[in-house]
């Protein structure tokens, strides 16, 4: 299975005044809005979304470093591979735009999620 950084995502009670400062002192650009008030900026090659926390997700959300997001061609042997190491799963789940996710804690607490474009 080969893998690659999809983005890096964090959560803000102000998803605008967070975008505005990477925009600002950063020179990171917006890609794209999202509906409920977030923003995906590119920042040098680096995706990074920047929102509030998601109303239809189901584990526990943090302000700050939200998780890194990692592109999998095999979602499935992934996610078994990281349930045989001890990984604690918290949420998989097949969301819109053709994606199967899976969120799970890392070291120190910290949320990855490792997710593949299935065919819809």
């Amino acid at each position: 299975m080969a893998f690659s950084l999809n983005h890096v995502h964090l959560k803000t009670p102000d998803p605008k005044a967070t975008a505005d400062w990477y925009i600002q002192n950063l020179g990171a650009t917006v890609t794209a809005e999202t509906p409920a008030g977030g923003f995906r900026l590119d920042l040098h090659g680096l995706p990074l979304n920047v929102t509030d926390h998601i109303a239809t997700q189901t584990h526990p959300q943090n302000y700050g470093f939200e998780h890194i997001a990692i592109d999998t061609t095999d979602i499935e042997g992934t996610i078994e591979d990281l349930k045989n190491s001890g990984a604690k799963v918290l949420e998989e789940t097949t969301v819109g735009g053709g994606r199967r996710v899976m969120f799970f804690e890392g070291p120190q607490g910290i949320i990855l999620e490792v997710l593949e474009v299935i065919d819809n």
